[in-house]
């Protein structure tokens, strides 16, 4: 389990999709991308806040993720929002697309880390949060971050 956690570097999250949907299902993928962009991710400049995927003939691609172009790169930068391929097996690809059938789900990318040298993407089978979901988990949130501070306050 150690030698999971070392071999695994986190380089993108989104906490956005959390506060958004519940997530019901996680799946992990490679990602198609041309060296320069894999160079710009070393150095952290990823964002997948905006992003979403999509299956289109078999395939899977993630679309709106930004890479910003790499410094050095010149002519060989791409565009930083290209749509990119999702590197799934065809009955992964099959199954998640059977299952974002059913009303209400989508899948989003919840992370983008490095895992033995290579880009990969951890995508969410979500289901969307009405307001008043929302609305319960921040009230959760807050009364555990009361109860921690209390907690810290009887004990110093």
């Amino acid at each position: 389990m150690a030698e999971e956690n070392k071999a695994r570097k986190l380089v993108a999250n989104n906490k956005k999709a959390y506060h958004d949907y519940f997530i019901e299902e996680k799946y992990e993928a490679g990602i198609e991308l041309f060296g320069t962009e894999v160079k710009s991710i070393r150095q952290g400049k990823c964002s997948i806040k905006e992003a979403w995927i999509s299956i289109d003939k078999g395939e899977a691609f993630i679309m709106g993720m930004n890479i910003s172009p790499y410094e050095k790169g010149n002519i060989f930068n791409k565009d930083p929002l290209r749509v990119k391929r999702l590197l799934l097996h065809k009955a992964e690809i099959r199954k998640l697309d059977q299952q974002k059938m059913v009303q209400g789900y989508t899948l989003v990318p919840l992370e983008v880390y490095f895992k033995n040298g290579k880009v990969k993407v951890e995508l969410g089978l979500a289901k969307g949060k009405k307001l008043y979901d929302k609305r319960a988990d921040m009230a959760k949130k807050d009364q555990q971050r009361e109860a921690e501070k209390e907690f810290k306050v009887k004990f110093k």
